[in-house]
């Protein structure tokens, strides 16, 4: 994580990932294969901009 790394609402995480639905966010993480979440005090999920930088690398295909 870098200084510039930034925690990521779920909002803001379907917006990154071309306008998904929340259900479908939601979806993938009772299957477990969403990005790495971490769960605040007021129970909020917030994700590190580099988790799902990292997340979305993983789930590359090769060609």
């Amino acid at each position: 994580m870098s200084r510039q790394d930034k925690l990521l609402t779920v909002p803001e995480v379907l917006e990154e990932l071309g306008g998904i639905s929340r259900r479908t966010f939601y979806r993938w993480r009772e299957l477990g294969r969403a990005p790495a979440c971490i769960r605040l005090p007021n129970d909020e999920l917030r994700v590190w901009r580099s988790d799902l930088l990292a997340w979305l690398d993983s789930r590359r295909e090769a060609a």
